[in-house]
């Protein structure tokens, strides 16, 4: 029989992507690649991309606040399609410009 281990878990990065994800504010989003940097890889973007397709907990972890770098919403949004991740937006008082991109001027969280 092993001993307990005295060792502390180390949270995966989809895990540092969903708390950081959950700590955008209503009426703001972030891009990928910010939450990439907060989590401490720069260069994962995609990665963040592919953590929020797979929230484990839609309606908690607020993936529709995530956005391209132009603020473009997802085209593959896993939670009911582009229409549904701009209508959450829209709900939370998001504006978007004539091309269907949010108006990052007024709704990009500065991470704080």
């Amino acid at each position: 029989m092993r001993p307990p281990s005295d060792k502390i878990k180390e949270p995966s990065f989809f895990d540092l992507v969903y708390d950081a994800v959950c700590r955008i504010p209503k009426g703001k989003v972030a891009t990928y690649g910010q939450i990439a940097f907060i989590c401490g890889s720069p260069r994962a973007a995609r990665v963040v991309g592919y953590a929020l397709h797979h929230n484990p907990r839609p309606g908690v972890i607020s993936c529709h606040r995530v956005v391209n770098r132009v603020g473009r919403p997802a085209p593959e949004f896993a939670f009911g399609g582009p229409d549904m991740q701009r209508m959450l937006l829209e709900d939370e008082g998001v504006t978007f410009d004539a091309e269907g991109n949010v108006n990052m001027k007024l709704h990009l969280w500065n991470g704080m």
